[in-house]
């Protein structure tokens, strides 16, 4: 006997449920207090627009790496580019989520950053981070550890500044890591 499938109130009911949890979620990070971090966090959401680290990371290890370096840069700055087309093209226009309000959630006013004019999911921060660690981890797997350390930096400072909801961020991390093992893979073949 074929299971029933969900109900759209029932899909609806628990989205709304998924929603309320991560609104709550973000609701707790936005009243703690942290003025040590607030700054800082504030200076790393900024500096990774445009993925600047990545794009500076991959020149480092282009020049300092060696031939490995240079793959490993190139598995990273290519995983970049598929993570950043999927999560911007297709998969944020079809979210269709708000951002949230941080005024209304009370987000300390020293942490805000510029807020983005784009759907809220997934965090395209994150995705970009988490991929280009994934694509260099692929060939360099301490560099691509070590990598990790500041992606989640720039994860979770997106949303300590207001401007995404931690699932937008936990949804865009493993999109991130997912589409650089697809990305490296595809590369690994054409290398063959």
């Amino acid at each position: 006997m074929a299971a029933a499938n969900p109900s759209p109130q029932a899909a609806s009911g628990a989205l709304a449920r998924a929603h309320h949890a991560d609104a709550s979620l973000y609701a707790s990070i936005a009243a703690s207090s942290t003025p040590s971090l607030d700054g800082p966090l504030a200076l790393i959401s900024d500096a990774a627009n445009l993925s600047k680290p990545w794009l500076a990371s991959a020149a480092l290890l282009s020049i300092f790496g060696g031939q490995r370096g240079r793959r490993a840069a190139l598995y990273g700055i290519a995983s970049i580019t598929v993570s950043s087309a999927i999560v911007n093209v297709v998969m944020k226009p079809l979210s269709g989520r708000r951002r949230p309000d941080r005024v209304a959630m009370g987000v300390i006013e020293e942490r805000h950053v510029p807020m983005p004019s784009s759907t809220s999911f997934p965090s395209g921060h994150s995705a970009s981070a988490f991929a280009f660690a994934a694509g260099v981890g692929h060939v360099m797997p301490a560099a691509g550890a070590l990598l990790a350390i500041p992606a989640a930096a720039v994860a979770y400072s997106r949303i300590h500044t207001g401007v995404h909801y931690p699932g937008d961020v936990l949804a865009g991390s493993l999109t991130g890591v997912m589409l650089a093992k697809l990305t490296s893979t595809v590369l690994d073949r054409r290398r063959a």
